[in-house]
């Protein structure tokens, strides 16, 4: 072999050791890579069941916050609108009061009777409105459907379209809510 060859089987040489060191390096990098990959999967389920169960908290918490505002507005509701029943069943007494006082007494017993029944019904009214009851405005008002009724209409004048020209019934509001709508005529 000539000094040439020898040289250029030493390159060779070398370069495999050069190769098989960048192998052995790269192994040994790879063994330890899976090292840490082991380490960070040991961690990883815990860190994940960790993140999983700081989610379900989140979510349980947000519930019963929920919860507790749905309960509370509720417990509102049911207390501003408690003697809701009581006011319905009152409406009919509070009518039959108003024709029992159109009535023109004629004998001096008959208007001490009246007067009676006006401080009574005047009673009842101050009670009712201290209850948030409130009267529904008619007369002369444009047609609501939410708050009035319509029986009749009738074309008369001085009236605008769709203006009550007469109230029948009285309607009743229990704060912002109708207990009872008025029945009510309207100009075509």
């Amino acid at each position: 072999m000539t000094e040439k060859d020898t040289n250029t089987l030493e390159d060779e040489l070398k370069a495999e050791d050069t190769e098989q060191e960048a192998v052995d390096t790269d192994q040994n990098e790879a063994s330890a890579s899976d090292e840490t990959e082991v380490v960070e999967a040991e961690e990883n389920p815990l860190e994940a069941q960790v993140a999983e169960l700081n989610n379900r908290m989140l979510r349980v918490q947000a519930d019963y916050d929920n919860f507790r505002r749905r309960s509370r507005e509720e417990k509102e509701a049911a207390a501003k609108y408690r003697s809701q029943a009581l006011i319905e069943g009152l409406l009919p007494v509070v009518d039959n009061f108003e024709r029992a006082l159109l009535v023109k007494p004629e004998s001096e017993e008959a208007q001490s009777l009246l007067s009676g029944m006006e401080m009574v019904y005047r009673q009842l009214k101050d009670t009712l409105k201290n209850e948030g009851v409130e009267v529904i405005e008619t007369t002369g008002q444009s047609f609501d459907p939410h708050l009035h009724q319509a029986v009749m209409q009738v074309s008369e004048d001085g009236f605008e379209s769709n203006q009550i020209v007469e109230e029948l019934q009285k309607g009743y509001k229990l704060k912002d809510r109708v207990l009872r709508p008025s029945m009510v005529k309207v100009n075509a």
